[in-house]
């Protein structure tokens, strides 16, 4: 079976339980959980070796992933994805709002990547991944991954923050032209640069903003809750809206628009582009993509 994930332990690091200390270190397993099946599953190995639930982690391992074995499924996912780049060894798809890029359900974007996407031809291809997530109702670029060996590289570019992601939100209210967002989520540091490109009087809103946005960090819905901290809530957020500024009907204004990476095999810089949504120019004619 191929490795598509490795984590580093450093040196220094207190001794605690593969099933403790591997929480999060995988793209692929976010959760305690999906850690716990993957262990059982015989999914992962500590220098080389099948780790268990009673293995420990000292320090200085090098703890790997590795691909679960392929389960042919007589029902397949069909739904159409648009598919902005592709070659032998990743790909980036444009995610609709209303799905979930993976989890235990049926229709989510993992699922029918297989379906949209060419097998790759390299010696490690595997079942297209997801290397990153969006949220459910976010639209936009979602990286993926065809081979272990890009699966791996692309996922240590995301864990030493060398891809760049550039989202687009509409905003609500009066906001200065840019700045710095660093209140924390969850207890854990957390950045996002923002800067308005656009601005329009709204009856009900007072104004709508159109923002260029930069995450620094990965939290869990951090632009929204980033936004809504200095008072400029995502139009159309049904979480983190006041419930008098709540839009029905219409979506999350949230679109992920530029991904920058280094491609895995050939070490190019790469900028993905992927336009506005139709909601967004409706509001505002101008537009930056």
């Amino acid at each position: 079976m191929a490795i598509i994930e490795t984590h580093t332990v450093p040196e220094k690091v207190c001794i605690s339980r593969l099933q403790e200390y591997g929480v999060g270190i995988f793209l692929n397993l976010p959760t305690k959980s999906s850690l716990k099946k993957a262990i059982r599953k015989n999914l992962i190995l500590v220098d080389g070796k099948i780790a268990t639930t009673a293995t420990y982690i000292l320090g200085g391992e090098t703890i790997s992933l590795r691909e679960a074995p392929i389960k042919e499924s007589k029902k397949k996912l069909q739904l159409p994805l648009e598919i902005v780049f592709e070659d032998d060894h990743l790909a980036v798809v444009a995610k609709p709002p209303g799905i979930l890029v993976s989890g235990n359900g049926f229709r989510t974007i993992a699922n029918a990547l297989p379906q949209n996407l060419k097998r790759s031809k390299e010696p490690d291809a595997i079942i297209p991944k997801p290397v990153h997530r969006l949220d459910y109702p976010t639209t936009g670029l979602l990286l993926t991954g065809k081979t272990a060996s890009s699966m791996v590289t692309l996922g240590n570019q995301f864990k030493k923050k060398q891809i760049a992601k550039t989202y687009y939100a509409v905003t609500i209210g009066a906001m200065k032209n840019k700045g710095i967002i660093n209140s924390p989520i969850d207890g854990k540091d957390s950045v996002s640069y923002y800067e308005v490109i656009s601005t329009v009087a709204s009856n009900r809103f007072i104004f709508l903003n159109l923002v260029k946005l930069s995450p620094m960090t990965g939290r869990r819905h951090q632009l929204r809750k980033h936004l809504q901290s200095i008072g400029n809530p995502i139009l159309g957020d049904p979480l983190y809206t006041s419930a008098h500024l709540k839009l029905k009907g219409k979506g999350l204004y949230l679109h992920a628009a530029v991904l920058e990476f280094d491609h895995p095999r050939t070490q190019e810089r790469m900028q993905i582009k992927y336009a506005l949504p139709k909601k967004f120019l409706k509001i505002f004619e101008k537009h930056p993509l």
